[in-house]
């Protein structure tokens, strides 16, 4: 299972990913408290909700150097 970046939490992709309905332009829906993702400079990033998804994409930098340490 892959970490969120910022806070390191376990993300469960399947739950991540699941559908919960679609916009009315035809766009899938997923509930964020079920976790979210983020495409950043070729690679998806998990995160465990919008909140470390936010702080994430402000400082992406940050938080790649911290994994990568």
């Amino acid at each position: 299972m892959p970490k969120d970046p910022v806070c390191s939490k376990e993300i469960d992709v399947a739950a991540a990913r699941t559908t919960t309905g679609t916009t009315r332009f035809g766009a899938a829906e997923v509930d964020p408290r079920a976790g979210t993702r983020s495409f950043f400079n070729g690679q998806w990033y998990y995160f465990c909700g919008l909140e470390c998804r936010t702080k994430f994409l402000a400082t992406p930098q940050t938080y790649l150097k911290q994994a990568g340490s």
